[in-house]
């Protein structure tokens, strides 16, 4: 599964059995409190809320030498485990901005102690405040536009003995008709990668441009010519999501793959100034 990049940073204070792992931040009120009450964190332990400044973070204790820079490098090595904490991280972000909009924060985000995460909220009061604000009534959809040049190829009919004297000949035009086919799949992917953008911005408030996914982080078939995220008010979802799905139908070799809506991701973790880490 796809993850945001974890924000540790520093050491755990000398003798520190337990730091303070931060899920997510939003406006202080009944509603994460009454979360937190009823949510399980990163392996089952509880949650609990932190408030500073008139926002409230949902945090959990985690194990000092686990989440240290060392342990969780050892962590983020081990596909399972990492899996694990990222699927109880997602899953608190997910509960949280079902009942209020939150800023998720990034994957391992920890700190030496809720003491420090209320000093975060508090120093970084007026930046939260305002992003809270601007995300409020939006989700984030995911946009990912795939060539597959090998759905659009029909398979050669196999060579009769007789046209085994040529079948050089037919080899190279075999191989030069693929080309133009990879080449006509990328071409196609690329147009309609700019026509998903001018969909999606006619109605997105943001937009973001990731890194194209490779190899095991590719979810489906043929190379990922693009991959964004939108901003979008939570009224026009549905819409944009069927529109952008459609883009392709018909046209073989490109696929368009939407996901979401999520909790903006995208438009939010990148919030705490100091990186988040282990402060």
């Amino acid at each position: 599964m796809s993850t945001p990049p974890n924000a540790i940073g520093g050491l755990p204070a000398p003798g520190a059995e337990e730091m303070t792992y931060v899920y997510a931040v939003g406006r202080d009120g009944p509603a994460l409190h009454g979360l937190a009450s009823r949510l399980p964190g990163v392996d089952g332990r509880p949650l609990r809320p932190v408030g500073g400044g008139g926002l409230c973070a949902l945090v959990s204790s985690v194990p000092a030498d686990t989440f240290s820079e060392q342990g969780l490098s050892a962590q983020m090595e081990d596909l399972e485990r990492l899996e694990a904490v990222a699927r109880a991280h997602h899953a608190v972000v997910d509960a949280a901005f079902a009942e209020t909009s939150v800023l998720p924060m990034r994957l391992a985000t920890v700190y030496l102690g809720d003491a420090r995460v209320a000093d975060m909220l508090v120093r970084q009061r007026s930046e939260f405040q305002e992003l809270l604000g601007r995300l409020e009534g939006h989700v984030e959809l995911g946009v990912k536009v795939y060539a597959d040049p090998g759905a659009a190829t029909t398979p050669a009919p196999a060579a009769s003995p007789s046209a085994k004297a040529g079948s050089g000949r037919a080899y190279l035009r075999q191989r030069q008709a693929q080309q133009r086919t990879s080449q006509d799949a990328y071409r196609v992917a690329s147009d309609l990668a700019a026509r998903a953008v001018r969909l999606a911005e006619s109605v997105a408030a943001s937009r973001v441009v990731h890194r194209p996914q490779q190899g095991q982080l590719a979810s489906r078939p043929g190379v990922n010519v693009a991959n964004e995220a939108y901003l979008v008010p939570r009224e026009h979802t549905d819409q944009l999501s069927r529109e952008l799905s459609a883009l392709a139908d018909g046209t073989p070799g490109v696929a368009v793959e939407v996901t979401g809506p999520w909790a903006p991701y995208s438009f939010a973790t990148a919030v705490v100034a100091d990186g988040g880490g282990a402060r």
